[in-house]
């Protein structure tokens, strides 16, 4: 799946993928992490998702990486801020108050980069991945994250062959594969979610779940 593609969804408005809210399974499971209200938090493949706001309320500052440039400047514009912005060998840096956008590619990112992160949040980026690229993300990010990292992680689980993804089905067995033996897979959450999921529905998807991962990295 190649870059022009998500370009393309966000210049077409094709970003079904966007909350217009919060998402509640972060409210309820993300001081289980016990991060500190000032630790500095990771949200690859950000988008414009307005969670980054919410933690950015806990105290937290906010690190995105989003591919699109229109993502992020409606993020700041449709919050009514304007972003002081540089430039580093990462990308274009847009910043307003805790949040930090870089327009670039996650998968380029570093151990640099990420020296300071002590949590991330992964809501719609594994599950933005088609199968032969999430292993290769999670080395790239995941791996360039520090020792004693901790994580919050949220899946999909339906049918594969019933649904063209993005976003696609990431069971269990799969996570535990990605991530372990260098981070601890922890289950917090199953969730049947079919029948609040219309777009699913329609498209023929007989069962949908969502999961919710914590993620404690090795020191």
């Amino acid at each position: 799946m190649e870059a022009d593609f998500w370009l393309q969804r966000w210049e077409e408005g094709q970003i079904g993928f966007h909350r217009r809210e919060v998402m509640p399974l972060l409210q309820s499971h993300w001081s289980g992490l016990g991060l500190a209200p000032d630790s500095r938090v990771l949200v690859p493949l950000a988008g414009k998702s307005l969670d980054m706001h919410w933690l950015a309320a806990q105290g937290h500052r906010v690190l995105g990486i989003e591919l699109s440039p229109l993502a992020v400047q409606q993020f700041f514009d449709e919050a009514g801020v304007r972003p002081r912005r540089s430039r580093s060998r990462y990308g274009e840096h847009f910043a307003g108050g805790s949040i930090e956008i870089i327009v670039g590619d996650a998968f380029a990112a570093d151990a640099d980069l990420f020296a300071d992160i002590a949590g991330v949040y992964d809501r719609a980026a594994l599950i933005a991945l088609p199968l032969d690229l999430r292993l290769r993300y999670v080395n790239a990010v995941y791996g360039a994250l520090p020792g004693t990292c901790k994580g919050l992680l949220i899946t999909l689980e339906y049918p594969q062959p019933e649904k063209a993804g993005p976003p696609f089905s990431v069971d269990a067995d799969e996570v535990a594969q990605l991530f372990t033996p260098l981070w601890r897979v922890d289950s917090l959450e199953r969730r049947d979610i079919l029948e609040q999921e219309e777009r699913f529905r329609a498209e023929g998807v007989s069962a949908l779940t969502t999961a919710v991962y914590r993620l404690q990295k090795s020191a």
